[in-house]
């Protein structure tokens, strides 16, 4: 059996990947390993099978590069719009890892633990490659690499635990964005006291409702926003709940009946966003009132419910729900496509040619203080490439985007590659240090390390009023361990958790990497 799987390292592969699915959903009191399975899965069989781990680096590399390049993609949009709003938490994390350094320092000169291990530690307790990278080169030891595949495996333990406890909490977050999810859109139809402009309804001009059926002397068609209605009209406004009410209060009586009901003459349908040249596009540059006499009210993303303001930008896979007179559906399901197969393709020009941009940023050397070089590495480099690329969505003819279910199908695949190479090259390391008095040591340094950084981190998101999802996606994203930030989307449906986690992992692996030099000089 041995030489059967250093023979056969996708065998090996393929082995952990299956037993570590099924270790990963196990139930540990509150505490679901979830992907991380394979990590433990991979370290217990390396270790039994030093050889079997031999070549598997490019394996996890290019497994982390996916994920991360995925995570971007979908992370762009909302990290640039929110930029502003997220410098507190890019502080704090900031000083979660200062402080998690200076616990490394001091923690490992009271342990005894040697300056290699001791920079190994730091880059294992906060799982950054890219910084174990400026770690192995400052030392020049073996060192630093075994004490960061000792150190992963014990504080993606701790980590899991940590967003386990945190994520699911019920503190909203005074300070932070309501979560979208589970948030619907309410109907009302109401009848008119006066004559207005649609731009005259309030909420209107600011995209916090939209307005679809107009039913005036017993004729109903779809309201054009640049109508001017009449006393006594009939329409059908929607947005959030509260929105919907100020608006009505405002301008009419709230009626019974659903004018939505009734599909004699106008049809009120969802249509998918299948063609490429609508990628990217607002709904109100696709002009379907003027050309169709159709409205767009709703966009369902995902999981979300979302109001169609006329400034949101369509993905690819996102599908309207358009009022529209009978005999124009036909042809607006032309227009934008409506085509469930063709949202399943992947793009491989789009995805080669990105991670091929991200491989190489992370490739290009970039000077410190002291004639230091370091690089963002294949985790760091495809993140902040694909969080470009997210944001911008297409460039010409290339559709960066991808339907969330492709998406989420790379991410995966990525991140299963990428736990079960990892933990096959580790385990021999791992083993070896365990049975020592060194490695107790250093034990007790990563847990300390990881504890310190979380628990910073955890209470000034609280103090900034950052609801219990997003301060999960922070932790996630502090130490940047893909299967930490899948055990936190596992607890709740939240955009926020992936959201935070975009906006720290990138920033944050850069500020481990200058710390590395503080740790080794000291």
């Amino acid at each position: 059996m041995v030489a059967l799987l250093e023979n056969n390292p996708i065998l090996a592969v393929v082995l952990v990947v299956a037993a570590g699915a099924a270790f990963g959903q196990i139930r540990f009191w509150r505490l679901r390993f979830g992907a991380a399975g394979a990590l433990f899965v991979g370290l217990a069989l390396s270790a039994m099978v030093p050889g079997v781990g031999e070549g598997m680096q490019i394996l996890f590399t290019l497994g982390l590069a996916l994920f991360v390049y995925m995570v971007g993609l979908s992370a762009g949009p909302s990290f640039f719009s929110d930029f502003k709003k997220q410098t507190p938490l890019l502080l704090a994390g900031a000083l979660a890892v200062l402080l998690a350094a200076v616990t490394t320092i001091f923690g490992g000169k009271l342990l005894d633990v040697p300056v290699a291990l001791r920079s190994g530690i730091f880059t294992g307790a906060l799982t950054s490659a890219p910084a174990l990278d400026t770690a192995r080169r400052m030392t020049d030891s073996p060192d630093a690499a075994v004490g960061y595949a000792f150190a992963y495996p014990l504080v993606v333990f701790v980590a899991i635990a940590f967003v386990s406890f945190v994520t699911p909490r019920k503190w909203e977050g005074k300070r932070d964005t309501p979560s979208l999810t589970g948030v619907g859109l309410t109907p009302l139809t109401v009848r008119l006291h006066h004559g207005l402009s649609v731009h005259d309804i309030p909420g209107w001009d600011e995209g916090q409702v939209r307005v679809s059926y107009l039913l005036r002397n017993d004729s109903m068609c779809v309201v054009n926003p640049n109508e001017d209605l009449q006393a006594d009209d009939e329409i059908v406004i929607v947005g959030l709940s509260d929105k919907v009410q100020r608006a009505a209060a405002a301008v009419g009586e709230v009626q019974q009946h659903r004018l939505q009901d009734n599909r004699t003459d106008v049809v009120f349908e969802p249509v998918t966003i299948s063609r490429t040249r609508h990628y990217g596009a607002t709904v109100a540059s696709l002009n379907l009132p003027d050309r169709f006499g159709a409205v767009v009210t709703r966009v369902r993303r995902g999981d979300l419910d979302l109001l169609a303001a006329d400034d949101m930008r369509l993905e690819p896979g996102d599908v309207v729900l358009v009022a529209c007179p009978r005999d124009k559906m036909a042809e607006v399901r032309n227009f934008l496509g409506d085509s469930r197969r063709k949202i399943t393709q992947i793009d491989a020009l789009s995805l080669g040619l990105g991670l091929t941009i991200g491989v190489l940023v992370g490739m290009i050397p970039i000077p410190l203080p002291g004639g230091i070089m370091f690089t963002l590495g294949p985790a760091a480099g495809p993140l902040v490439v694909g969080t470009v690329l997210g944001a911008l969505r297409r460039s010409g003819p290339l559709v960066w985007v991808m339907p969330q279910a492709a998406n989420q199908a790379i991410r995966q695949l990525g991140l299963l590659l990428f736990m079960a190479g990892l933990s096959l090259t580790a385990g021999p390391a791992f083993a070896q240090l365990a049975v020592t008095q060194t490695g107790l040591r250093a034990g007790i340094l990563a847990v300390v390390v990881v504890t310190v950084a979380c628990s910073t981190l955890l209470l000034l998101a609280y103090l900034l009023g950052l609801s219990a999802p997003r301060t999960g996606g922070a932790i996630s994203g502090l130490l940047g361990q893909p299967a930490i930030l899948e055990s936190a989307k596992s607890l709740v449906a939240d955009e926020r958790v992936e959201a935070a986690y975009a906006t720290l992992f990138a920033f944050i692996t850069i500020i481990k990497i200058l710390l590395v030099p503080l740790i080794v000089a000291l």
